[in-house]
């Protein structure tokens, strides 16, 4: 087993690897795969000594939870850490049309979403996402995507998880979301363990510097960075490239590929220096990456157990291509927890 370092999310002790593996894929983001490949996928990250995994509903409409679930059953539960996150409840419609692409899975619409952040909502479904994962807990349970239910997410949802935590039910609580304001405040005026931020810390896009990482280093919360190649700039750029599940505008393409040359030129690869990047902040435990088989799993542990040189960041940040104010690997770092 490769051995990956591990953090600690808030003070009941969860443990995480600092790579983790994120499971939309598993729900057949955008192309389809089969069951097979995906327990592939897992087994890999096994192999590569991860040992923190992160799912949802929401992705390919359970699908990705049931094959988690599958693909974990038979380790020991007390290896490896799982989260999932609650505020969409799946509910089974009559008459399914089609595939669930409107929401970005290649799997039949058998089920539509319905937002719920209340508290009755917050716990049925997690007793959902149990039955999925055919498992008798989880560890961390985030509030997903809150944006435009702030009201519900902060009155109930989130008093649904403290007492969920609480009475042990699960080890850590917090949310996650593509967004650094609304995370913020969940920093600030709540006491989750940790926050999950989507593509807002990262090569191109260091937004999280400006408050969400400063108040959790303040409070001394943890961030899990996922995004971190931008649903696919940053691992392949090229024209026609995918960043936020959009097609790349040609000035961040531009830039992806100004962050290539540099790499090549220092003997590394894009991906390492994208990996590494985040796992630099204080206030960062993990990076989630999102992978669909054994050989994007693979990758990525080869990519993020290779040292990037200092002189890439040196030149990344006189290029102005990474602010000042953004901690880049080999300055000290103090443990985020």
């Amino acid at each position: 087993m490769s051995g990956i370092a591990r953090r600690t999310l808030g003070p009941g002790g969860v443990e995480v690897t600092e790579l983790s593996f994120g499971a939309a894929g598993l729900g057949n983001l955008y192309t389809p795969i089969g069951d097979e490949e995906a327990a592939g996928a897992i087994d890999a990250a096994w192999d590569a000594g991860i040992r923190y995994f992160d799912t949802a509903p929401h992705y390919g409409i359970g699908l990705s939870e049931r094959r988690l679930g599958e693909a974990l059953r038979a380790r020991p539960r007390e290896t490896y850490t799982l989260s999932t996150k609650a505020g969409r409840l799946l509910e089974a419609v009559e008459r399914p049309e089609g595939d669930d692409l409107a929401h970005g899975f290649a799997v039949p619409a058998t089920h539509r979403r319905v937002w719920d952040f209340s508290a009755d909502g917050v716990r049925r479904s997690l007793e959902a996402s149990l039955t999925r994962l055919g498992l008798d807990r989880v560890d961390i349970v985030y509030l997903h995507d809150p944006d435009d239910h702030a009201e519900q997410a902060f009155r109930e949802g989130y008093p649904a998880l403290e007492r969920l935590r609480s009475e042990g039910v699960v080890g850590a609580i917090g949310a996650g979301m593509n967004q650094t304001r609304m995370l913020t405040r969940f920093v600030r005026d709540t006491d989750v363990d940790a926050v999950l931020c989507a593509g807002r810390y990262t090569l191109l896009d260091q937004s999280a510097l400006a408050d969400l990482l400063p108040a959790a280093r303040e409070r001394g919360k943890a961030v899990v960075i996922g995004g971190v190649f931008n649903s696919g700039l940053l691992a392949d750029p090229r024209p026609g490239a995918t960043y936020d599940y959009t097609t790349a505008p040609r000035a961040l393409v531009d830039c992806a590929l100004r962050f290539k040359a540099m790499a090549e030129r220092h003997g590394t690869t894009l991906r390492a220096a994208a990996l590494a990047f985040p796992l630099a902040h204080p206030a960062v435990a993990t990076v989630l990456v999102g992978a669909r088989s054994s050989h994007e799993v693979r990758d990525a542990a080869a990519q993020f157990a290779s040292a990037v040189p200092a002189g890439f960041w040196k030149e990344a940040r006189a290029e102005g291509l990474l602010p000042a104010g953004a901690p880049v690997p080999g300055e000290d770092r103090e443990d985020p927890a």
